[in-house]
């Protein structure tokens, strides 16, 4: 398992209806084999109790809800989740605190997209809500290893998100994420990336 090789905190599986998305059992067994690392499952707008019989079933440590969930929604996910929002010019701390998340992910906004865009969100007009924003930040969205240090630098958040910006052909490319894991850690404690 490459992800956790290279130092990642976390693997996601993609639950959600998409090219990357993985069957229960596969993500169950993964996850049962793979120690020493956190394990995050991917929802868009899931049934609140297949959401919760599949981090139960797959052992997950965090539900990632990057839909269109809403704040009644997200107060029936009895085990910690990160919410996904997407960046846009009416983003506020207040509207952001309703969600009472464990983690707030900030995605590029594409219309009638719900992640995924390989775009990035400007990270400089963020960086105020960033400072206004008690709940800890994670930042997705056209990550890649050329520009991972920018955005830890602009943002300081508590975590990145990856998943295209490792990718060859659609494919996950082993020398893709360790080159990022060691530019997320590099940035992270104040260098620059060594790939």
């Amino acid at each position: 398992m490459t992800a956790k090789e290279c130092g990642a905190d976390y693997i996601g599986f993609v639950f959600a209806p998409s090219r990357r998305r993985i069957a229960i059992p596969d993500a169950c067994n993964i996850a049962r084999e793979v120690k020493g690392i956190g394990k995050v499952g991917v929802f868009v707008n899931a049934p609140i109790y297949e959401l919760l019989e599949i981090a139960r079933q797959c052992r997950l440590d965090y539900v990632q809800l990057h839909g269109d969930e809403s704040p009644a929604y997200c107060q029936k996910v009895n085990i910690p989740f990160i919410k996904a929002v997407r960046v846009n010019n009416e983003l506020t701390a207040a509207y952001l605190a309703q969600y009472q998340a464990d983690y707030i992910l900030l995605d590029s906004y594409v219309p009638g997209r719900q992640g995924g865009t390989g775009i990035t969100f400007d990270w400089n007009k963020t960086k105020d809500l960033r400072r206004k924003v008690d709940t800890p930040i994670i930042v997705a969205g056209g990550l890649t290893v050329s520009n991972v240090a920018e955005a830890i630098g602009t943002l300081l958040p508590a975590g990145i998100d990856v998943s295209g910006g490792v990718e060859t052909n659609g494919q996950k490319d082993d020398d893709k994420i360790k080159c990022f894991v060691a530019a997320a850690r590099r940035a992270a404690q104040g260098g620059g990336h060594p790939c």
